[in-house]
């Protein structure tokens, strides 16, 4: 699953350049213009990674990491900074706000990328590469291929792509809201209870006899990867 960005850039030009590189690369990319339009994008959908212009107009990008930081559902996103502004005690301002990286302009979009993945590696390892690992649950999806132990897995498309999104971030519960919107897309109606459906499908395909169900139900909440849940 391409890990989901969000490229938060006053400049069109340089907005539609970013957008353009990052989704050859693979990423999925939204553009918000200002500090307003990003906090909206975020209400809807929480993205994988931020990328921040520093010069925005109304709030700036500091302000705006600073209130990113600030809230329990972004406190730990991550963001790289993007700025022009390249002496020493702007880029510690930067960091100090706490902004994960911080690079500037002009910059390469291969030093980007790489800087990129790296932050991603760090904070959702599942998504800086085409394998994913969770326990003795092995997702490769470039083969788009399941394997658990020494056994090959068989899941429906359906079910990779949730189980995909379970492993990009292990231990964290995602509302089945969230599953909706990551695996059948917003554009998409789906009703709440099919989430249900087809993690008792991946659970039945996943789990022999036996074996530990990695799948905790969070009463109320949703579903997460649990390394001790089910022993």
């Amino acid at each position: 699953m391409a890990a989901k960005v969000l490229v938060i850039e006053d400049e069109e030009a340089i907005a539609q350049l970013l957008a353009y590189n990052l989704e050859k690369e693979g990423f999925t990319v939204r553009v918000a213009g200002d500090g307003d339009e990003a906090l909206v994008a975020l209400e809807e959908e929480l993205p994988d990674l931020v990328l921040l212009d520093w010069m925005l107009p109304n709030v700036s990008g500091i302000e705006l990491c600073r209130q990113l930081r600030a809230r329990p559902n972004t406190r730990e996103l991550p963001v790289i900074m993007l700025t022009a502004r390249g002496e020493e005690e702007d880029r510690v301002r930067g960091l100090d706000v706490g902004a994960d990286d911080y690079v500037t302009k002009p910059f390469s979009m291969s030093e980007l990328v790489a800087r990129m993945r790296a932050v991603l590696r760090r904070s959702a390892p599942a998504l800086a590469g085409d394998v994913a690992t969770f326990a003795d649950i092995v997702l490769d999806r470039q083969q788009c291929r399941v394997r658990r132990g020494k056994r090959d897995i068989h899941l429906g498309p359906t079910e990779f792509r949730l189980l995909d999104a379970l492993m990009q971030r292990p231990g964290r519960v995602y509302s089945r809201e969230q599953l909706l919107d990551r695996v059948w897309g917003q554009d998409v109606y789906v009703e709440i209870r099919t989430v249900d459906v087809h993690i008792g499908r991946l659970r039945k395909a996943l789990n022999r006899s036996g074996d530990r169900d990695p799948i905790r139900t969070v009463r109320s909440s949703g579903y997460a990867l649990d390394e001790t849940y089910g022993n």
